[in-house]
């Protein structure tokens, strides 16, 4: 017999026969009124999951990872309240349930057998996905099962405290809520989880307010692999920083109790608590899943006996708030109705196209309060002696901190944030002065940690801010995609726009620094970004096209929502000339209305020989190839694409539409480089002689041969002059 139906059959067998597991007495935690509630939510959450095996087995649901032996999460909901963010463990159905029955107007076992059938009217993902998550509940869809949505925790409990002191013109969290994550024993030992306990840590000895609830579910096992016994309270214990509760996650009466002292510490203090609950897992880990194929059948058999609805039944019993038999009831009932409405739901409509499923990728618009951006004597008190530099031309790091000074006086949302960006200004001295212009508030010196970096900014526009995080090196990104990947950019998307995480991520990168870092300061891939769907990826080439692009990357984060990238190129940060001795390189400040647009590409000279295609270093290049290809009678255009994603298709078939080949390029990698997607691009347009210079395969090395194996002007040069 499936092991769900062995366990549904013990419990209907040994309540009737009072054979119900030992444990402690109930307490006065909950009346009897509340537990019998937290009791039907424990009912509800094991029948949807046998509903949803039935519903797969025949062929109308798709996910069946379930929350049974985990049902105790309902009374950790009651000691929370509804519009505390948060974060779900994938095995917290009782939570959400719980949760529902706070808040008006729910009907959350239609809606969840809704997303357990994938259609297209589930109020959350629209049938993307079966996922926990409700906007009313303040439950952000999790698509994340190994802890990657702990960093973000960390950041919205960081944005509650935040916001105290300056409140964001979209803040939804309230000025006393606390976040909430929860997380399984087996996902507690995975890095992004050690990272974000570590950072929440971190935080809190040093007095950061971090109003932060972690909740580990500890079934003593993770898929197939068992934790050892004792792991988790021997490793959390005694971290600096954070306050360790424990209870029975199999006693609804001391789950409650201790989940109650636990918020209310976090809640009180500002401090992150750690709540540690002991719990049983049935039926394996998913559907499909036997678990007598690596435990003893003596290790399965003994977790059922200790059913955690068993618990509540006798202790229900004990504290004559219900009897066994009126439990049963309960149960049955339960049972049927679920049944009964998944009839239903498996009726209604699925999403069917391309279009349906992509509909939710990019996030709704919302309206922002007008701005004028600040008056000139404040920006003359920000700005200090560089007010009188702004008509002299200056390279790209200053004109991007220039910008960034005043993008920061217009919006009081934004916030910067990454490792050495405060006191000393960045590696590269981009962000320098932001910290005593705006204070450690808006300016935030991180942790060395690159997913709590980012996991900052997302938990911090959870809560209206716009958050700008630095990673120092594009290679650093590697430490941490996931949180882009994963968690940002998915988040529309799994939500139907209701939750959203806008942002401008910075980030140091590409090629060509002369004698410094090798690959690891060095990388020239954008790929790991380029195919996460959704996002905007900037990469100017000049100052004053750096500060019109970042402005209009704010605009996106902050009006559309979007999760934006702007990678600035290291080795154009300093660049003066052109050519040898001449400053061309440099500009002026642009007045702060203007700005570049997602459809606006750069184009230099109207040669219609050759247009050659290009971004960043590339651009720079091929500027210097253009000039002494003109002198050997081959007449260019330079069109520099600005925009990497989404690539402006029709602005570069319109500007290259007059020239009879078309070179492009690409300082990234052959092999998932932009050329690609170019190339193609032109020859499905009609383009009948396209060619392209991409990067060698290859890490860079440091010294000498720091730029071997990517595009340099003789080769641009070389290819140019094979293209015409």
């Amino acid at each position: 017999m499936d092991r769900a139906e062995i366990v549904h059959e013990n419990f209907r067998t040994r309540v009737p026969a009072g054979d119900l597991p030992p444990g402690r007495a109930p307490t006065d935690a909950l009346s009897g009124a509340e537990a019998i509630t937290l009791f039907r939510a424990q009912c509800l959450s094991r029948a949807l999951d046998r509903t949803s095996r039935a519903m797969q087995k025949a062929g109308q649901g798709f996910y069946t990872i379930g929350s049974s032996g985990h049902e105790g999460m309902a009374a950790v909901a009651h000691a929370l309240r509804p519009d505390d963010i948060a974060f779900l463990h994938y095995r917290d159905a009782a939570f959400q349930i719980a949760r529902a029955g706070q808040v008006p107007d729910q009907d959350i076992t239609w809606d969840m057998l809704l997303s357990f059938a994938c259609s297209s009217e589930d109020p959350i993902s629209g049938g993307r996905h079966k996922v926990l998550g409700s906007k009313a509940l303040m439950i952000p869809p999790q698509t994340s099962t190994i802890a990657s949505h702990l960093p973000k925790a960390v950041g919205a409990a960081y944005g509650i405290g935040l916001a105290r002191r300056r409140p964001p013109e979209h803040r939804i969290l309230p000025e006393d809520g606390i976040a909430m994550a929860s997380f399984g024993d087996a996902s507690a030992n995975h890095s992004t989880a050690q990272g974000a306990l570590n950072a929440a840590g971190w935080a809190s000895v040093q007095s950061v307010p971090l109003p932060l609830l972690w909740v580990c579910e500890d079934n003593g096992i993770g898929i197939s692999t068992q934790t050892p016994k004792g792991w988790i309270a021997a490793s959390m214990a005694h971290r600096p920083g954070l306050k360790y509760f424990h209870a029975d996650g199999l006693d609804i009466y001391d789950t409650a109790r201790v989940a109650a002292e636990a918020a209310t510490y976090a809640r009180r203090t500002r401090k992150p608590a750690f709540l540690h609950l002991t719990m049983v897992r049935l039926y394996g880990h998913a559907g499909a899943d036997l678990p007598t194929t690596y435990l003893p059948l003596s290790r399965v058999e003994a977790d059922e006996a200790s059913d955690p609805l068993l618990h509540t039944v006798r202790l229900l019993d004990e504290a004559g708030a219900l009897s066994r038999a009126e439990a049963l009831e309960i149960y049955d009932e339960t049972c049927a109705e679920t049944d009964r409405v998944a009839q239903k739901a498996v009726e209604r409509p699925r999403l069917k196209t391309a279009a349906d499923v992509m509909a939710s990728i990019i996030p709704p618009k919302r309206a922002c309060a007008p701005t004028n951006g600040p008056d000139e004597a404040t920006r003359a008190v920000a700005f200090g002696s560089d007010l009188r530099s702004m008509d002299t031309p200056q390279p790209m790091s200053r004109l991007i901190n220039w910008a960034l000074t005043d993008l920061m006086l217009e919006h009081g949302e934004i916030t910067v944030m990454g490792e050495d960006v405060g006191r000393k200004g960045g590696v590269y001295g981009v962000t320098k002065g932001l910290h005593g212009r705006f204070g450690p508030d808006r300016v935030i010196d991180t942790l060395l940690d690159e997913q709590s970096i980012l996991g900052l900014a997302i938990g911090l526009a959870h809560n209206g801010f716009l958050p700008m995080p630095e990673i120092q090196f594009l290679a650093y990104l590697h430490n941490a995609e996931d949180q882009i990947r994963g968690e940002a950019a998915t988040l529309p998307f799994f939500s139907q726009g209701q939750f959203t995480n806008p942002m401008v991520l910075r980030i140091a990168g590409l090629g060509y620094q002369k004698g410094f870092g090798g690959h690891f300061h060095n990388d020239n891939s954008l790929a790991v970004l380029r195919d996460i769907p959704g996002i905007i990826i900037a990469v100017p080439s000049s100052g004053p096209e750096a500060a019109c692009m970042l402005r209009e990357c704010v605009r996106l984060a902050r009006e559309e929502q979007r999760v934006v990238v702007f990678v600035e190129p290291i080795a154009l940060y300093p660049m003066r000339d052109l050519h040898a001795g001449d400053g061309a390189w440099m500009g002026t400040y642009p007045p702060r209305g203007e700005v570049i647009g997602l459809d606006q590409v750069g184009v230099h000279g109207d040669g219609t020989d050759l247009a050659i295609v290009s971004y960043g270093n590339g651009h720079y290049l091929s500027r210097q190839a253009q000039a002494e290809l003109a002198q050997q009678g081959v007449n260019a255009r330079v069109i520099d694409m600005r925009w990497v994603a989404p690539v402006p298709e029709a602005a570069l078939l319109r500007a290259t539409q007059e020239c009879d080949a078309v070179l492009v390029v690409d300082e990234c990698r052959r092999t998932g480089g932009q050329a690609e997607g170019l190339v193609t691009l032109f020859v499905e347009a009609g383009r009948a002689r396209v060619s392209r210079l991409a990067a060698e395969d290859s890490f860079i090395a440091t010294g000498p041969a720091y730029a071997a194996t990517m595009p340099s002007k003789d080769s641009i040069i070389a290819a140019a002059l094979k293209a015409v």
